[in-house]
């Protein structure tokens, strides 16, 4: 049995305060933003290495303590002589071997299981009171400070918020330590559990603004240490009402901000979608912030370009989105802006232009500019635009953090006049981008293209000119941008040959899955490079993961169903393989339902030769249940009957309300023209699903119904040829292809009279 000390030590993970996870995703140069907690001492484990925006702290301690165990602030050798005064350093004394045997005692009692359920909340806050005095040392001992986490999540309200109020004056130097800021966040996530009863809010309340006076008196120390700036965060998360562990608001996710970037995310700004979880403090938490900007303009400068610091201005940020009077008040303090009276077109001063482009190219300050821009009310973003942008655009695009700013800057462009000005500065300038490593900003610009339905045509074609040499066919288009950083590293680029057993480039793939997005004739250079790929290549695609959602958006394009068949029949006898393939299984249903029914079948028989591997794969036992491959097995002239049912139902679906394309094109597959518009396409993959499930149950009562007949024709022993003739009536029922109802209202009606007339046919003997 694992023991509760036990579990309080495994459960303790090094917490990546940076967006460790998914920075390659984004192409990020610049590695010193993304040092983090979990590589630069965030577990408990001492370690010598250095941390910090400038690295060059490296004898220090990781928890910000020098080694005489005295609390010291962490400071910037840029900003040192301006440095505000740090808090009085207090010494660490050593907790006492009675202290020590005590907690150890209540350890082995939780352990044993000697405790019951109703007597831990009492156990747990007599434990607490022994501790009163001596939350310090307690909390920053590395063996006792996991008995004080227990002790925190075991005890009621009462004896939780006495524990917080008695280490009120000294919470800041709690939070950064390396043990004591798990004490500090499992305090705050037991408050957050509390607020669920409403009469424990304002004890509550008055903990917190106990401590929010505290830390508002000094916060920078606090805000620029590892470890403080995590639990800062989940306090303001705490105050603001949302879960303390949110991947939105407590640290910055790169896939997240991709996904928004490339028109992936419904989401318009960070926090829109999330609903709060708890009840907030919306007092307190403008307390914090204002007490955060109140800090002099020198250690404002610092903690604008310190990577922790910067994380919490991020999250302060994104707990404002959608309160446009707050943001106008802090937003122009971390644009270096400080004069008084701030009204609509002034809040940005022009001198203090040139130096915000330069803290641009800070790899901090550029992260806290993308968040800034995310969440900006429309005319502050207007005035950033035209005051910060319009003379830099194409500067900070060739910069290694810069480039990030460009790319929220054009994703939150408001209108077509913005996109107009950065097609004509950045349009031009594809070759040179993509050269320089920043396909971001291509990427960026082409999502933003499609949302605001602008500079379409022009965007498709400065793509393929920027990777295809002068004079020369678009043959090679796709295989290019898919390996675009191998590519442009060619230096006879004329040369260049696929690279087998080369990884995709991702952003190259993410480029190719948004432009897939764009109406048929505006891609077809790409359509043509993609079909035309040799058999080995798409294979090869097919296994990598950005490949295989590169083909993926293709099938789901607006291309024709005849060039989709020409890339599926590539792929022709490989399906199996794929399919054992965690990503190219996906691929294969992809395929099935964009192909005929020859195509179909030929998948389904691929499939048989590794039917018996499949269900030992993540997503094999879903494949062979979704393309029905135990009843191609058994049943072959059953399963086609039925895809051919299908068929015909999705062909007098988009006979009614699909493309004149669709309705022109007979030689297409009944899944090849979808609706250029995307709300459309989303209601046409439902009306899909829903005829697949009527379909679904139409067979399945009618298999009822046929099973039923036969057991009363052999218990009435009639003659054979009557039940032949039956079964063959039965197999028709089965087999029947149901009427497409015009109006979708009706389907759900119309479904239920189809498996009504399945169940009561009945075998004529």
């Amino acid at each position: 049995m694992v023991s509760v000390g036990s579990k309080a030590l495994a459960s303790r993970r090094d917490r990546n305060c940076c967006n460790l996870v998914e920075d390659n995703l984004m192409g990020r140069e610049d590695k010193s933003y993304n040092q983090g907690r979990k590589k630069k001492g965030m577990s408990r484990k001492a370690k010598n290495d250095s941390f910090g925006f400038d690295a060059d702290n490296s004898n220090k301690s990781v928890s910000g303590r020098a080694t005489d165990g005295t609390a010291k602030p962490k400071k910037s050798s840029k900003y040192q002589n301006t440095f505000s005064e740090p808090q009085p350093s207090i010494v660490r004394k050593q907790v006492d071997p009675e202290t020590t045997k005590y907690f150890s005692e209540i350890v082995n009692l939780f352990e044993s299981d000697g405790v019951d359920l109703e007597e831990r909340p009492v156990i747990c806050g007599n434990a607490l009171e022994e501790a009163r005095g001596k939350e310090f040392e307690l909390a920053t001992d590395y063996y006792i400070s996991h008995t004080l986490q227990i002790l925190l999540e075991g005890c009621n309200v009462d004896h939780l918020c006495d524990f917080l109020r008695g280490c009120a004056k000294v919470f800041p130097l709690i939070s950064m330590d390396r043990s004591g800021s798990h004490v500090a966040e499992t305090a705050l996530k037991s408050l957050a559990m509390h607020l669920q009863d409403d009469e424990a809010y304002s004890v509550i309340e008055e903990t917190l603004t106990n401590i929010c006076k505290v830390i508002v008196a000094s916060p920078v120390d606090m805000m620029c240490n590892c470890y403080g700036s995590h639990v800062f965060r989940s306090l303001l998360c705490l105050c603001g009402g949302v879960p303390l562990d949110s991947p939105v608001f407590h640290r910055a996710k790169s896939s997240m901000i991709l996904a928004e970037r490339l028109n992936l995310s419904t989401s318009s700004a960070p926090g829109n979608n999330l609903s709060h979880h708890h009840q907030g403090f919306p007092g307190l938490l403008k307390f914090l912030v204002s007490g955060m900007l109140k800090c002099s303009e020198e250690d404002v400068k610092y903690l604008l370009v310190d990577q922790y610091s910067s994380l919490v201005f991020q999250t302060a940020l994104k707990l404002f989105a959608g309160h446009d009077q707050q943001l106008l008040q802090i937003i122009p303090v971390l644009l270096d802006c400080r004069k008084e009276n701030l009204t609509e077109g002034n809040f940005i001063e022009m001198t203090a232009v040139s130096d915000i482009v330069e803290l641009m190219k800070e790899a901090a300050y550029s992260h806290l500019m993308e968040v800034i821009l995310a969440v900006s009310p429309e005319s502050l973003y207007n005035e950033m635009f035209t005051k910060i942008f319009r003379k830099s655009l194409f500067e900070l695009s060739s910069h290694q953090c810069g480039n990030f700013v460009v790319q929220a800057l054009v994703s939150h462009a408001r209108d077509r006049e913005q996109m107009e000005f950065i097609w004509e500065k950045l349009g031009p300038k594809f070759r040179d981008l993509l050269e320089m490593g920043k396909s971001g900003v291509i990427a960026s610009l082409i999502a933003t293209s499609q949302r605001l339905h602008t500079h379409e045509h022009e965007v498709c074609k400065a793509l393929a000119d920027a990777v295809c040499l002068p004079n020369e066919s678009p043959r090679s288009v796709v295989d290019r941008i898919l390996f675009l950083e191998s590519y442009f590293a060619c230096v006879e680029k004329s040369n260049w040959k696929w690279p087998s057993g080369a990884k995709i480039h991702v952003m190259g793939s993410l480029i190719l899955q948004a432009v897939f997005k764009f109406q048929n004739q505006l891609i077809q250079p790409y359509i043509m490079s993609l079909t035309s790929m040799e058999v080995d290549h798409v294979l090869q695609a097919a296994k990598d993961v950005g490949g295989a959602r590169t083909i993926e958006a293709f099938l789901d394009s607006d291309a024709s169903g005849k060039q989709k068949h020409r890339l599926i029949n590539k792929l022709r006898g490989h399906f199996g393989e794929l399919a054992m393939h965690s990503s190219g299984s996906f691929t294969v249903e992809k395929c099935f339902s964009a192909s005929n029914l020859s195509l179909r079948e030929a998948i389904a028989s691929d499939l048989l030769s590794v039917q018996s591997e499949l269900p030992k794969t993540k997503q094999g036992p879903y494949l062979l249940r979704k393309l029905d491959i135990d009843g191609y097995a058994n049943w072959p002239d059953q399963w086609r009957s039925r895809q051919a049912s299908k068929q015909s139902t999705y062909k007098e679906f988009y006979a009614a309300f699909g493309s004149g394309e669709a309705k022109s094109s007979k030689s297409d597959s009944f899944l090849a023209d979808t609706s250029k518009s995307t709300s459309l396409a989303i209601g046409v993959k439902n009306v899909r699903k829903e005829i697949d499930h009527h379909l679904a149950s139409s067979e399945k009562y009618a298999k009822h119904a046929v099973v039923d007949d036969v057991m009363k024709v052999k218990n009435k022993k009639h003659e054979k040829g009557h039940g032949g003739a039956s079964d063959e009536k039965a197999t028709g029922s089965v087999n029947q292809k149901p009427f497409l109802s015009v109006d979708l209202k009706k389907n759900k009606r119309h479904g239920q009279e189809e498996r009504s007339k399945a169940s009561r046919k009945k075998l004529k003997v």
